[in-house]
């Protein structure tokens, strides 16, 4: 018959305790794990993004925007690019983002000289601060062909800024030439970058400021103002001859035309009256009692009305005749015989 040894009551339920609690624990364990397998599972790629999904480190494939899923942590990873955003890459200054959405510059402006400050090919040194506004065209490229692609675009930013700074005279950068130096910049910057494969396309290299070292910049001032001046004084010149020559050349055009208009009205009214005195000669010779009256008549008729006072003499008389006035208040009758007068007087 077996025999059984007493058992402590209390041993035995420690015994139990302590299983239970390891297998707790194990069940918290396995359920934490199997909650980190599924929630890495799936992913959200926002709208300015595009996910690049890696395979044992390897690029599987690209997604867009949305909700997708994949194989757990371990075996696939995402990385997200901001494809559809422009980013910026500044050179000689920095800003932040302060509250209210305010622009500042931010750092040390010191510390921005080293990149900054730029030799001219007239060996002058001058402050050049621009940006680089950039796209990711290729984020496969950008993330993997090239080690530390940001810091690679400013490298390639500074190198090409100043070769092409100081290939040109420091007065043509702070002036006229600003425009051709972005444009000098963005063009060969495209071309470097292509070549090392780094997936970006540039938007723009804009120059933000270019001005002389802070020691010069008094001198520089007064040569600039002296400048302005001159291009003022030219452009005040350049208006008044501007003003001047058309109103000469308009007036000398006037006379011209005029003494034109003279000559052709002189010309016509000697033919007209060369044409009258050929007239009043054919009708002389055939005629020449009657042409010769008619002449008279005809200039007495001009003569008279602007005559203020007439006197006719009569050759038969020896006195004035006072009483046969020709004004332009004489009676009817008097003018009359005045004209009757005048007519046997002028016989």
């Amino acid at each position: 018959m077996p025999t059984y040894e007493p058992v402590d009551i209390f041993d035995y339920l420690r015994i139990r305790a302590g299983e239970l609690g390891s297998r707790r624990v194990t069940l918290i364990i396995v359920g934490v794990l199997l909650l980190i397998f599924l929630t890495s599972t799936w992913f959200t790629v926002q709208p300015e993004e595009t996910g690049i999904v890696q395979r044992f480190g390897a690029v599987d494939r690209t997604v867009g925007p949305g909700l997708h899923f994949k194989f757990p942590d371990g075996i696939e990873r995402v990385r997200l690019v901001p494809t559809a955003r422009v980013l910026k890459e500044e050179f000689g200054f920095g800003t932040s983002s302060a509250a209210g959405g305010r622009t500042q510059y931010a750092g040390d402006k010191k510390s921005f000289k080293e990149v900054s400050l730029m030799l001219t090919g007239d060996l002058n040194v001058i402050d050049v601060q621009w940006i680089v506004q950039y796209r990711i065209e290729d984020p496969a490229q950008y993330l993997f062909h090239v080690r530390e692609s940001r810091q690679t675009i400013r490298d390639i930013a500074e190198s090409v800024m100043r070769r092409v700074v100081g290939n040109r005279l420091g007065s043509d950068v702070l002036t006229v030439g600003r425009v051709a130096v972005s444009t000098e910049v963005k063009v060969e910057m495209q071309k470097i970058l292509s070549d090392y494969g780094t997936g970006v396309r540039l938007v723009t290299v804009e120059l933000q400021d270019v001005t002389p070292p802070d020691p010069v910049k008094p001198a520089f001032n007064e040569v600039n103002e002296a400048r302005q001046d001159r291009e003022r004084t030219i452009n005040q010149a350049q208006e008044r001859a501007n003003r001047e020559i058309p109103k000469a050349r308009g007036e000398a055009t006037r006379t011209v035309t005029e003494a034109e208009g003279y000559a052709v009205e002189r010309v016509n009214r000697a033919n007209g009256e060369a044409t009258r005195f050929r007239a009043v000669l054919a009708d002389y010779q055939r005629a020449p009692e009657v042409t010769r009256r008619r002449l008279y008549l005809e200039a007495i008729g001009s003569i008279l009305p602007e005559a203020k006072a007439l006197y006719i003499v009569d050759s038969d008389q020896k006195a004035l005749l006072p009483w046969l006035r020709l004004e332009s208040g004489a009676t009817p009758a008097a003018a009359g015989g005045a004209r009757a007068a005048g007519v046997k007087g002028g016989n």
